[in-house]
């Protein structure tokens, strides 16, 4: 495509006449109608919600006037129209309170991306090669209906499926009925730092199978194990407000804060307290301290959430503070003391998210801190934990190993499984014999190189959204919004393309909305009473299928002898599970904790650096049973000594000219353990051994630092 086709912010003045560049006719431009009313040097706010993680913060869109470089009809022209040039949180917005974290800034950037995808393409070489035809829009949707006809023509609807990224909005709900009116499977919701463990955990304890909302702005103490949610886990905006109105909002009363963890992430180093423990014991933990709360009189009723805990009617006598430190290294004095901080500073809560719940035990520990929670008091408790009512619940399921083995034709939305499954579920395997594949990205990535098929989606900033946040507020939230601006290529909202196709097929699908403004308005129509109607809905029975949890060693793949670290890759700030690793804005943000940029690294304990002979910058070889990455040591502090972390984010084999070939993938290496009880990856339960090979060599890139590009790209085997 020539460059004149890329949005080209510029200073072009004038009447709607044909320009001309220095006197040369070749580089003639027409300057288009507008089609708005805009005037001159003065700003708009438009509302819109960011499309970065499943948080829904609500934000506010600076739109001015612009010249904008675009393609009508074929023809290279200008036209003058309102551009966004700015985001910034909505203070209206229960979620984002006005705030907006780094990834949110980043996001204008997709919209204005040179390697943005710009109209439909059609694939022309080898699976994965990245070589496709522009094809119009008819053709593409003539193309997908085809498909989904044939294998209604042969009554083989189940083999169609719908993978995506997990939405809390209509799409998701438009996908669905869509499968449904078909006779395919329900869509598929597939992301690595996925929290089902957490959601089974709160359904089987309180009734509720989704998420927490923590209410930190009126906590005096909390604790949690292992929830960076300053930084990345669940809805870092919101919880950054209450988080600061807990320890400055009040006058005269500062909540005191204990993070648990084994490798400090950015919520850690903002702890009164930082508690290193053994990975696969925060739960025995969380009843060590019930069990000293219990001792001291305290009333044990704890309803649902304690009769899910094996022994808790009897007091948790397996839980001695000594037991306790035996099993998890945290002193039995410290037990005590973080006890008594708890029933001492009321209202008091704990919460639990990240590496505890991706063990092998992971629903184990997530009843236990439910069951302290409950013997604190504190649900649906000012200072404890809320669930925010739902105004909408779309039936997806999980993404597992053999989802893609019986799929013939695919459609993917957002979902990047090549890059953020282990190797050992074989996704490429899986796709390479898919027979057809349609993606609906904005951009090629690792898993739509596979695609037959593009039909580029609009940027949220060209379309009309909607979010129905499943935590960070008490009260229930809905937003929608219509485009902050116009479309600036020949890119289409997916909504508005799966509406088309239901009309399209031999047998046309009757859906409830006719477009994606009547989609995304439908997200604020819920009724009233929605929290009446959920609390009644969500409630459901006791609960019979499990047994009462009781601790189980975490299972590691690998042997200690041969494998002896931990192995810890963690979501990072900047890119979260990777999805915004094409983003330069977030590829220059040096990490908060080590400063390092735009690479990958090895964060290894000092005293373990020093025994093995490794130096700053020193390249490791980082092996578990399922293979090798190469990258340069950071000398971490915050890490346990028989552990090694890596962020994830880096190492994309197709991702835009910013994020390719560039870092390695630490989830390459992962074993394809599971979730004991729910089937979950269990990400954090691998085991590795590292190897020094090479010194220092420029590879790992300091903020202020040297910071030149690599001399050679970082290897994977």
């Amino acid at each position: 495509m020539d460059r004149r086709d890329f949005i080209k912010l510029t200073a072009i003045t004038g009447t709607s006449a044909t320009l001309a560049s220095c006197g040369n006719p070749e580089h003639q431009l027409i300057r288009f109608v507008p089609d708005e009313d805009l005037v001159p040097g003065v700003a708009e706010w438009k509302p819109s919600v960011c499309p970065m993680c499943a948080a829904g913060c609500g934000v506010n869109v600076r739109v001015m006037e612009a010249d904008v470089e675009t393609v009508r009809k074929g023809e290279a022209g200008v036209v003058k129209m309102g551009v966004a040039k700015k985001l910034e949180g909505n203070a209206k917005d229960p979620i984002s309170q006005g705030g907006l974290c780094a990834r949110g800034q980043a996001s204008i950037q997709i919209t204005y991306h040179p390697d943005r995808l710009t109209h439909p393409m059609k694939r022309t070489g080898a699976r994965g090669a990245g070589e496709f035809k522009e094809i119009t829009w008819d053709e593409a949707i003539a193309e997908l209906a085809g498909q989904l006809d044939a294998l209604a023509a042969a009554k083989d609807q189940q083999s169609l499926a719908f993978l995506t990224r997990p939405h809390r909005g209509r799409r998701t709900a438009l996908a669905a009925e869509l499968l449904k009116g078909f006779a395919a499977p329900a869509p598929i919701a597939y992301e690595f730092f996925a929290d089902d463990v957490l959601r089974r955990a709160n359904g089987i304890s309180f009734g509720h199978e989704q998420l927490p909302t923590i209410d930190l702005s009126r906590a005096r103490c909390a604790i949690s194990f292992g929830a960076d949610f300053l930084g990345t886990w669940n809805s870092p905006v919101s919880q950054s407000a209450a988080y600061g109105a807990m320890r400055q909002g009040r006058v005269g009363i500062r909540g005191a804060f204990i993070q648990v963890e084994s490798r400090m992430s950015l919520t850690g180093g903002s702890a009164d307290e930082w508690v290193p423990v053994k990975p696969g014991t925060e739960g025995v933990l969380a009843l060590g301290i019930a069990h000293v709360i219990l001792a001291g009189k305290r009333p044990a009723d704890a309803g649902r959430a304690g009769a899910a805990i094996d022994g808790w009617a009897a007091g948790l006598p397996e839980y001695t503070p000594a037991k306790v430190e035996q099993i998890t290294g945290v002193a039995a004095k410290k037990v005590e003391r973080l006890s008594r901080a708890l029933v001492e500073q009321q209202p008091a809560v704990a919460f639990i998210g990240g590496a505890p719940l991706a063990q092998t035990n992971g629903l184990f520990h997530a009843l236990a801190v439910n069951a302290l929670n409950a013997l604190l008091g504190n649900v649906g408790q000012p200072g404890g934990i809320y669930f925010t009512p739902q105004s909408l619940k779309s039936e997806v399921r999980s993404l597992t190993s053999h989802d893609l083995e019986s799929a013939k034709v695919l459609l993917l939305a957002d979902a990047n499984p090549v890059f953020d499954a282990p190797k050992a579920w074989k996704v490429r395997e899986a796709l390479a014999a898919i027979p057809f594949i349609a993606s609906f990205g904005s951009f090629l990535d690792d898993t739509s190189a596979f695609a037959d098929l593009i039909l580029p989606d609009h940027s949220f900033l060209e379309s009309w959204v909607d979010s129905a946040p499943e935590s960070g507020s008490i009260e229930a939230v809905t937003t929608s919004a219509g485009p902050a601006m116009k479309p600036l290529y020949q890119t289409r909202a997916t909504v508005d393309v799966l509406i088309e196709l239901a009309g399209k097929l031999k047998t046309p699908i009757a859906l409830p909305w006719k477009t994606a403004e009547e989609v995304a308005k439908s997200a604020a129509a819920a009724p009233a009473d929605v929290a009446r109607a959920f609390q009644a809905r969500e409630r459901g029975p006791e609960r019979t299928a499990l047994q009462p949890a009781k601790f189980v060693e975490p299972v590691f793949d690998g042997e200690a002898s041969q494998y002896p670290f931990h192995f810890l890759p963690y979501a990072s700030l900047q890119f979260g599970d990777g999805s915004s690793a094409h983003l330069p804005w977030l590829q220059e943000m040096p990490d908060p904790l080590t400063s390092a940029m735009w690479s990958s690294w090895v964060e290894i304990n000092p005293q373990t650096a020093e025994r093995l002979q490794l130096a700053q910058g020193d390249l490791v070889d980082v092996t578990s049973s399922q293979g090798t990455v190469r990258a340069p040591v950071m000398i971490f502090p915050g890490i346990a000594p028989d552990m090694v972390a890596m962020p994830v984010g880096q190492g994309h084999e197709a991702f835009t000219r910013y994020a390719n070939n560039r870092g390695v993938n630490p989830i390459t290496i992962l074993a394809p353990s599971a979730e004991s009880e729910t089937g979950a990856l269990a990400w954090a339960a691998t085991r590795v051994k590292i190897a020094r090979v090479g010194e220092g060599d420029g590879r790992l890139i300091m903020f202020a630092g040297e910071m030149r590009e690599h001399s050679h790209e970082h290897e994977t085997r």
